[in-house]
């Protein structure tokens, strides 16, 4: 198997350029991926260094970074040097297979579009997270989580094909059942293009997976696999998750420590802690994945480290295995939910 070569930019990554050149060296030990770095060369190196090297990465020195501006899209247009928009040239070139982006989220999305474009027949590429779920269930795909914010009936039918292929292709789940967020279970209820798309996936239901609408309080329980919504309520629906999730085990360790009797419960009940912590993080899933382009992009969360860089890496890298992009746009077409007067997929 021939090796797949993930293109990362290390510009304006939370955890810094030598984090993410040590998150590299991690990956790049398995023997069939390798890893370009794009960021400020010395600080790549010295990251490098640190995780002991590895020949499965090569740097290249990029500096600029636009992960901070205010318009995305004008910096990537105006900024070709920026770390960012060079990692995805090297994808749109040929001379890479995927790329992951430790800086912001807008810079990435823009740097995708405009430079490896969408691929054909997709209306909006989507951000897709898998949110782990407590209880052996895996992970919940959620999309989209940010990319649009305003959505139309045509695009919330897109996201389904696309969190469907990822659930099933990357994340393994055999038949993944995909649903749309609304504030009933009544195919009448949520707002008008929600309506719409739940009359059209009711038609693509048996090639979509589609079992119809939920509401937020069904998201974590394992009734579905897929959420679909907009980027604006995706967007919030993930940060209130990862709050509760993160209070939820602050309560728990304040309530261990309040007193004695507490604290030797405490010491009784750390195992299993610490393993519902290790299910729930979502370092284990590399990030959210930008769908819809012409290749497959991962954007990890601003606060991973090392090893959930890594992550992203590996499981980018696991996208282009699986076939993901090309899967998206067969199942699309089968469907006729491509963009119409696009062209056929390439």
């Amino acid at each position: 198997m021939a090796p797949v070569t993930v293109a990362v930019d290390a510009g304006g990554a939370d955890a810094g350029p030598a984090e993410v050149a040590a998150a590299a060296a991690l990956a790049a030990r398995d023997s069939d991926l390798q890893v370009i770095v794009f960021g400020p060369v010395d600080e790549l190196r010295t990251g490098l260094t640190e995780a002991g090297g590895a020949s499965g990465v090569r740097l290249v020195d990029a500096p600029v970074s636009i992960a901070k501006v205010a318009d995305p899209a004008a910096a990537v247009r105006a900024t070709p040097e920026a770390s960012v928009v060079q990692a995805a040239a090297a994808v749109a070139a040929g001379d890479a297979d995927a790329f992951v982006s430790g800086g912001s989220t807008g810079a990435a999305l823009a740097a995708g579009t405009l430079v490896i474009r969408r691929a054909p027949g997709i209306y909006r590429p989507a951000l897709a997270v898998p949110v782990p779920r407590p209880g052996g269930a895996g992970a919940l795909t959620l999309l989209d989580v940010g990319a649009n914010t305003e959505v139309r009936a045509d695009h919330l039918v897109q996201f389904a094909f696309m969190g469907r292929g990822l659930a099933r292709l990357v994340l393994e789940i055999e038949a993944p059942r995909v649903a749309l967020l609304s504030n009933g279970s009544e195919a009448e209820r949520g707002r008008e293009e929600v309506r719409e798309a739940h009359t059209r996936l009711v038609e693509l239901a048996d090639s979509a997976g589609f079992c119809g609408n939920v509401e937020g309080n069904d998201l974590l329980t394992g009734v579905v696999d897929v959420v679909v919504t907009d980027g604006f309520t995706g967007n919030v629906t993930l940060k209130v998750a990862e709050g509760v999730s993160q209070a939820m085990l602050a309560a728990i360790r304040d309530a261990a420590m309040a007193s004695s009797r507490g604290k030797a419960g405490g010491l009784l009940l750390r195992p299993s802690v610490a393993a519902l912590r290790e299910e729930i993080d979502p370092e284990r899933y590399g990030g959210a994945y930008l769908l819809g382009l012409r290749a497959l992009g991962v954007v990890p969360h601003g606060r991973f480290g090392r090893e959930g860089l890594a992550q992203a890496i590996r499981m980018a890298a696991r996208g282009v295995r699986s076939g993901l992009v090309d899967a998206l746009q067969a199942e699309l077409a089968t469907a006729g939910a491509l963009r119409r007067g696009a062209q056929a997929p390439e």
